[in-house]
């Protein structure tokens, strides 16, 4: 996108040198942490999904809100069945693993690395030993997305093969329902978009069995929850791969308000004063309304939450680096690589900021009394899944900064995540993010 004019350079310059406040340490996060601490719905995203410090610095985040200010859970743009063992595991409910190691490589569908890596571990250890030495309910972690269809579906047989078997005729319904498509995605929405036959009532029929049948779960006190989010799973992901046949914003939308929907679930469950943490790219998190998306019609779950929630409840914080290395690949279902990502332009957002100071640091930003300077559209870097060095400039959200976060997080040179698993596998089908895969 063209530089906002160079007549404004030099106040930007000032009103970023202003605001920037340098990050050395977790001691340096104080200012940040006390600005979300009375939220209820605290929003930390990522400029990809492959970079070490964005996971790192979100960490240390949360530990200090879930230690000093007592945050419920968190919930990440990761699937419902495979984030809640990693729920399981960090409450030592029984049956859930000895090591995060070896539950964080259950994330073996593609891209492996956005959850199955060394800096998750670190951090599931981490929180695991928080609740066992913590008083009261000990912080949860699930998944918000939408893509588990089949997943979903083998936990629910799952569940009710051990403490449901009255249900499993509806369940085996939604099984023969779907059975014909071998569970490729793409292959049942093209099949429901020529036929106009498709699975929607035998998935409804079971959320609503589930919603009204609550056997006892001696493993597990959130058995009953786990089993009827997993059909809420199936219900919007049914919804969502017939969307998809018909292009346009609604399969975006439909995953988003999907996210916004089991963030408010967890919410509920968590009871009264209930406080959420999400972690998420930024192209989620962000207020949709303060970037290109508006005129695409797409919406997303920060700008969801600020308007079901009230802005003053919800703080969104967005991060980015000027430089460095990022694990990605080249193509949907590829390996894994590390790649380069080069310096950003300096009429981006991570270029201005490197050039009014050129280290890392907090910019807090006024919603309320934004600076005008912080307002003019500029591109800010988002990189997905897929990703090619050679066509960085195609990688950039014009972003009005002030409005789309109420922080930013800068940093100036960044490496790339350290994945557990050596190969890709499982290669799914494209979402339609592709090529982006935010």
């Amino acid at each position: 996108m063209p530089a906002p004019s160079t007549n404004s350079d030099t106040s930007l310059q000032e009103t970023l040198g202003a605001l920037h406040q340098p990050l050395r340490g977790r001691d340096d996060l104080s200012p940040l942490v006390e600005q979300l601490a009375d939220a209820r719905i605290v929003m930390l995203g990522e400029a990809s999904h492959g970079t070490s410090e964005f996971y790192v610095w979100r960490a240390a985040i949360s530990r200090r809100l879930i230690e000093e200010h007592g945050f419920s859970f968190i919930a990440v743009e990761g699937d419902w069945p495979d984030c809640y063992r990693v729920n399981r595991y960090v409450k030592a409910y029984p049956q859930s693993g000895d090591h995060a190691e070896s539950v964080l490589r259950g994330f073996d569908r593609w891209p492996t690395w956005m959850w199955a890596n060394w800096e998750m571990v670190a951090f599931t250890e981490w929180l695991r030993k928080h609740n066992a030495r913590a008083d009261g309910q000990p912080v949860g972690f699930y998944g918000l997305d939408v893509y588990s269809l089949w997943e979903s579906l083998d936990a629910i047989v799952r569940h009710l093969q051990h403490n449901d078997p009255q249900s499993m005729p509806v369940a085996e319904r939604v099984v023969n329902c779907f059975q014909p498509y071998g569970r490729d995605e793409q292959r049942y929405a093209r099949h429901t978009a020529v036929s106009h036959h498709d699975c929607a009532d035998e998935v409804t029929r079971l959320l609503l069995r589930l919603a009204h049948t609550h056997p006892h779960f001696d493993a597990d006190p959130e058995g009953d929850f786990d089993a009827e989010q997993n059909a809420h799973v199936m219900v919007s992901a049914e919804r969502y791969y017939r969307t998809m046949m018909m292009g346009g914003a609604g399969s975006w939308n439909l995953r988003d308000t999907h996210m916004m929907e089991t963030l408010d679930r967890l919410m509920q469950h968590h009871g009264a004063g209930a406080k959420a943490i999400v972690w998420a790219h930024n192209t989620h998190i962000g207020d949709a309304r303060a970037t290109d998306m508006l005129a695409d019609g797409m919406h997303n779950i920060g700008q969801l939450a600020r308007e079901q929630w009230s802005a003053e409840r919800v703080r969104l914080v967005g991060f980015g680096s000027h430089r460095g290395s990022v694990i990605a690949g080249h193509r949907w279902g590829a390996a894994m690589q590390k790649l380069p990502l080069p310096a950003a332009p300096d009429d981006s957002w991570e270029g201005a900021i490197h050039r009014a100071r050129g280290k890392d640091g907090i910019l807090l930003l006024d919603a309320e009394r934004p600076d005008p300077d912080l307002l003019q559209a500029r591109g800010h870097r988002a990189v997905g899944v897929v990703y090619d060095p050679e066509w960085e400039r195609g990688n950039y959200v014009p972003t009005e900064l002030a409005r789309r976060y109420d922080a930013f997080i800068h940093l100036e040179e960044t490496r790339a995540l350290h994945p557990l698993h050596i190969e890709a596998s499982r290669a799914a089908t494209p979402p339609d993010t592709y090529p982006w895969g935010f």
